[in-house]
């Protein structure tokens, strides 16, 4: 029997879909979503490289490697919109702190679920609208006019309000593209608000951003080293 076709646990199924919603995750991030040591989360995401749900890259030097959804593995999950996300050093740092973030907001809002981009992009096309993106008023060199969150900080219940989109910065952006993102997000009604994840240098140019948006009451700002990393050894 090949090991590509062992019937999955639901453990196995629901991490497969958490790498193709967030396009890729680490063992530190899993470790620390599941209360295992890296090593245990790491021997998790072998085996389902192993049956082929996932495949792994390590594009820069020093850092975890990146697991992510094959075309096999986004088939195990249901969600037949998402293609597979191709890991490249220019993307590596980004994923791997939306992989750590998204973990740390789990455990920090455990009645929310945290989806991500990916996963977003396909319910937007299912139902023909916008549920955690934002319509932007003005955009350069082809851009699309439509800006979406990196998570999506969702209630898991149906009365639960409104959802939060959750940006992780790491870069600085241009001010003026920074300041149209954020307005976006303070006339985002279908949002409860957005919430910036940065480190320290970022998010001193979100805030200023925030500032000339006047939009202090709709967006939240937090650094980086402020959430609560545990330590996953």
């Amino acid at each position: 029997m090949r090991e590509a076709h062992v019937t999955p646990t639901p453990e196995q199924v629901e991490l497969v879909r958490w790498a193709a919603s967030l396009g890729a995750v680490s063992a530190p991030a899993l470790a620390y979503r599941l209360g295992v040591s890296v090593a245990s989360a790491r021997g998790r995401l072998i085996a389902a490289e192993r049956r082929r749900w996932l495949t792994s890259a390590r594009p820069l030097a020093g850092w975890p490697a990146l697991y992510t959804a094959t075309p096999a593995g986004v088939r195990l999950t249901g969600l037949s919109r998402v293609a597979p996300a191709r890991v490249r050093p220019g993307s590596a740092m980004h994923f791997l702190a939306c992989a750590a973030v998204a973990a740390a907001l789990e455990h920090c809002y455990p009645d929310h679920l945290v989806l991500g981009e990916r996963e977003l992009r396909e319910g937007e096309r299912e139902v023909g609208g916008v549920r955690a993106s934002a319509d932007l008023a003005s955009w350069v060199r082809g851009e699309p006019p439509r800006h979406r969150c990196d998570l999506v900080l969702a209630p898991a219940g149906l009365e639960g309000g409104l959802p939060v989109a959750v940006e992780v910065e790491l870069t600085i952006k241009a001010p003026a593209r920074l300041t149209s993102i954020c307005l976006a997000w303070a006339r985002s009604r279908h949002l409860a608000g957005a919430l910036y994840i940065a480190p320290a240098d970022a998010a001193r140019a979100v805030r200023r951003a925030v500032q000339r948006a006047n939009a202090q009451r709709r967006i939240a700002v937090v650094e980086l080293d402020a959430l609560p990393w545990p330590d996953t050894r």
